[in-house]
């Protein structure tokens, strides 16, 4: 069968035609027959998968993906612990090579294959428990995620009281407790403790300051409200994608309308202008400190979910030739964008509490949870026009922030499961998935909760994607190989990738995420929660967790191998792509597969006319480059 490739932006457009030959003057022309045509529509039926009601809704769940609450309280944090204004710089830096590279090579993969983050790995499946191993990760994640969604749920039903909860002292926190809102007769009172982390602390968490004698037992209000937040979840992902898809709008673009108006409003409040400038203001001797870059690596990942499978799901949705290039770049541009943005309001309004209190900001900062929870709520407080207001549309935020992302993680699992067990209904999965994810989220709630919160983020979130995302990239581009990875690209999106990608997915990025691992590796301390130990077995727990992912690579790599001899071979096969490898309708498949002998044979001619040396061949294939 004859194909003709033309160039399209700067890339091949396959098609192929009938095979027309002429002999002795007659022409023939091979045809399927009509068996061959029906037996390969019941296979495409059999295979159907669903797809986005359009390409809006797929860059819309992306965007609601990774813009979440990490964002807002996680950022501005990390941002001000870390060199202020100087931390941008290696956290753009952090964006540019390993932050783009890895979100758009995920893309690729699950618009390629379509399929799940664990069954892409018949590109090479000896690393299958790389796909496995995420999913411990991913559900680590989801598990204290919606946790902290059922908290926003509690603080948004709460702002709706003529006056909100946490303004003002009771009797029963002592004389120590400040009033959040303005009280001219509260004055000269030393170590002061503001009453809206009181009514954190001992009103809605009834929080342990020891864990020694275990977490407790769970509380029936965050528990209800926990359950609520997986209600919530459920009916939103029940359909699939045709029903997340729908929502991705609200998801997606209502925070903005909230961030900007919060914004305008924290910019016209006292002392905001030295909050921000507080928060951009750059420490650049920290620019030396790797514990520095390091933090700008974390953020990236727990930013734009990279290796944890939302994003290889989503994708996997996809038309097969849909420009999944453009929309990487408008979705980490954009998240980069939105943390500033939701920096620089949270500063204002920190700014603004700072002033209020007489105190240097640095008083007023809480770190994680209590960021969103005593912070903020402290601020908004002290508001003079309609603090309900503002508290309403700040955690109506958050929620719908906290939704968009934890969605994407679960439909991710419920995806993995689907793939394995495909007779079993989407919701019905989807509801086992929910309600295992919600038992396991009950260790949140508890007076120790968290605690555990901290402790899982830590050892099963963390530090557990990190290690798998640098075996990943591995995978890909050192054993599967660059070269075939930018022809699979290269036939897909119609576009020959230039050489910062080739570059980066080759070396740098790789190389970058290993000096940082190593780092990290050897300045582990062990984890403390605030200024408090945890005990023995915490540590020993979270290691467990950390553990049950990453043992998942040397077991299926075990169960790839065989008990077949020579080992060897059986090793060199189990890391070749296995048959299924390639996109998934028959049709397209076969079409790659010519595409990818012509390339090669073309190459390797060219390769002799220039009598390119074996070397200069083989750097050649290790950097993707090829002529087309």
């Amino acid at each position: 069968m004859k194909k003709s490739y033309g160039v399209s932006n700067g890339g091949f457009v396959a098609s192929t035609d009938d095979l027309k030959t002429k002999q002795n003057g007659l022409e023939i022309t091979e045809m399927g027959g009509e068996c061959d045509g029906k037996e390969s529509e019941k296979v495409k039926d059999s295979n159907e998968r669903p797809t986005w009601g359009n390409s809006i809704e797929f860059l819309m769940s992306c965007i609601s993906m990774s813009v979440g609450l990490g964002n807002i309280w996680r950022f501005p944090f990390i941002a001000y612990e870390n060199g202020g204004g100087a931390f941008l710089i290696p956290y753009i830096i952090v964006l540019l090579v390993v932050g783009k590279p890895m979100y758009f090579v995920e893309m690729i993969l699950g618009q390629f294959t379509s399929r799940s983050s664990v069954k892409i790995w018949t590109l090479s499946p000896f690393f299958k428990g790389i796909g496995i191993g995420q999913m411990v990760g991913t559900c680590s994640v989801i598990s204290y995620y919606c946790s902290m969604i059922g908290l926003t749920l509690n603080y948004l039903v709460s702002s709706f009281q003529s006056e909100l909860p946490w303004s003002s002292c009771r009797e029963e926190w002592g004389e120590n407790c400040v009033d959040s809102k303005p009280n001219p007769n509260q004055k000269n009172i030393t170590n002061g403790v503001s009453s809206s982390e009181l009514y954190f602390l001992r009103e809605v968490l009834k929080s342990s300051e020891s864990i020694d004698d275990g977490i407790g037992v769970p509380d029936w209000k965050l528990t209800l409200w926990l359950l609520l937040a997986w209600v919530m979840v459920f009916f939103v992902i029940c359909k699939g994608v045709r029903s997340s898809g729908k929502f991705a709008y609200f998801l997606a673009l209502f925070p903005y309308v909230v961030m900007v108006t919060l914004l305008i409003r924290a910019c016209t409040l006292e002392g905001a202008g030295e909050g921000i400038l507080f928060f951009i203001r750059p420490q650049f001797s920290e620019l030396l400190n790797p514990k520095v870059w390091k933090e700008a690596v974390v953020q990236c990942f727990f930013s734009l979910a990279t290796g944890m499978g939302p994003i290889i799901m989503f994708a996997s949705y996809n038309d097969f030739h849909h420009n999944v290039y453009r929309d990487a770049m408008i979705v980490t541009t954009l998240d980069t964008f939105t943390s500033l943005l939701g920096g620089i309001t949270m500063f204002a309004i920190l700014g603004n509490l700072a002033h209020n209190l007489n105190v240097d900001i640095t008083q007023v900062v809480k770190v994680g949870s209590g960021l969103a929870f005593i912070s903020y709520p402290d601020a908004i407080s002290k508001f003079d026009w309609v603090p309900q207001l503002f508290s309403v549309l700040f955690f109506f935020m958050l929620l719908t922030l906290g939704l968009g992302s934890v969605v994407a993680l679960v439909s991710a699992v419920v995806t993995v499961l689907r793939d394995q067990f495909p007779k079993v209904k989407y919701w019905q999965m989807a509801l086992i998935v929910s309600s295992a994810l919600f038992l396991s989220g009950l260790i949140y709630v508890t007076p120790g909760g968290q605690w555990m919160l901290d402790l899982v983020d830590h050892y099963g979130g963390t530090f557990l994607i990190f290690a798998l995302a640098v075996v990943e990239l591995v995978a890909i581009f050192w054993v599967y190989g660059l070269n075939d990875f930018i022809m699979d690209t290269q036939f897909m999106c119609k576009r020959y990738l230039g050489p910062y990608w080739r570059y980066c997915w080759t070396l740098v990025t790789p190389v970058f995420m290993m000096i940082i691992f190593v780092y990290h590796m050897s300045s582990l301390k062990p984890l403390t929660f605030g200024d408090s130990d945890y005990p023995e077995a915490a540590h020993v727990a979270g290691w467990i967790l950390f553990s049950i992912g990453v043992i998942q690579l040397p077991i299926w790599a075990i169960y790839a191998v065989g008990c077949k001899a020579p080992v060897w071979e059986s090793l060199c096969a189990s890391m070749r792509p296995a048959p299924k490898w390639g996109p998934k309708d028959p049709k397209v498949y076969k079409e790659w597969k010519q595409f990818k002998v012509d390339l090669k044979e073309r190459n390797a001619m060219i390769n002799a006319e220039r009598n390119y040396s074996k070397k200069t061949i083989a750097l050649r294939k290790f950097f993707g480059i090829y002529s087309y």
